[in-house]
């Protein structure tokens, strides 16, 4: 760690800030507004994709931009626009499932492909899915027809780190990228999009470098962004091994409101 405050704090949101009851605490949300007020900027940087932008909105009240769908969409906030709007060709994402089943076998496939708020998903409903969700009945075919933001994969054999690994072995980078968010699902998205990538882009915008950004995870998806920060990499006690391996510093779990704990340590000293 640094001495005195960073720039910039992105953080990541389920698992990580918000609670295993899905609710964010009023401690939590007093800690921010302190952050803020202090001339930091608050980045959100989670898997949601924009399709749950009010949600995210609620769960992180004082943010400056959103890093959504793995950092495929960023939000400004402030200025009520897209910094950036990825999406990934079905047939780049239908040959990342191909060889992804070569080697998993038959794959549990839903589509994220809309962005207005509380869009359905494509595919076919998966029982295991935690959230509220709406899924809109379409074969796999038609969901390839055109772009979407992203895909979730589930194995009806492997864990979701056994099918991460196969995923990372025999789909290329320049085809697409693949992480596990914490779900029993892996996640395909565009070549070129995680989160480290998503912070780039505000980063950009605002003119902080990346030795001033702060951020907290918990999952491999986070793993981007850990490894593109440089002032502070942080991970809750809950989180993946993969990334308490590379954590400079661990706090308490999100439902300890780990997140805020650290940040009212880090506005007192």
């Amino acid at each position: 760690m640094k001495p005195g405050l960073p720039k910039l704090i992105a953080t990541d949101l389920d698992g990580t800030l918000v609670r295993s009851d899905d609710t964010v605490s009023s401690y939590t949300h007093e800690v921010l507004d302190r952050v803020r007020a202090a001339g930091i900027r608050i980045v959100a940087a989670t898997g949601r994709g924009p399709r749950l932008t009010s949600l995210t909105r609620n769960d992180i009240r004082v943010a400056d931009f959103l890093v959504l769908a793995q950092g495929g969409w960023v939000l400004d906030l402030e200025n009520t626009g897209y910094l950036r709007q990825a999406r990934i060709p079905g047939k780049a994402l239908g040959e990342a499932l191909g060889a992804l089943e070569s080697v998993a076998g038959p794959l549990s496939v839903m589509f994220e492909a809309l962005e207005h708020d509380d869009s359905p998903l494509w595919g076919d409903y998966d029982p295991t899915w935690r959230y509220p969700v709406t899924v809109e009945s379409r074969s796999r075919a038609e969901c390839l027809g055109g772009e979407v933001i992203k895909a979730f994969a589930r194995s009806f054999s492997l864990n979701v780190d056994e099918l991460l690994a196969f995923a990372q072995r025999v789909v290329p980078p320049d085809l697409a990228t693949v992480t596990q968010a914490g779900l029993d699902y892996v996640e395909i998205c565009p070549a070129g999009v995680d989160k480290g990538t998503g912070l780039s882009v505000v980063a950009e915008a605002v003119g902080v470098d990346p030795s001033d950004v702060l951020v907290f995870g918990d999952m491999p998806n986070d793993l981007p962004m850990f490894a593109w920060a440089g002032w502070g990499r942080v991970a809750v006690a809950n989180a993946h091994p993969s990334l308490l391996a590379v954590a400079d510093d661990v706090t308490l779990t999100n439902d300890q409101d780990g997140v805020a704990v650290y940040l009212d340590r880090l506005l007192s000293r």
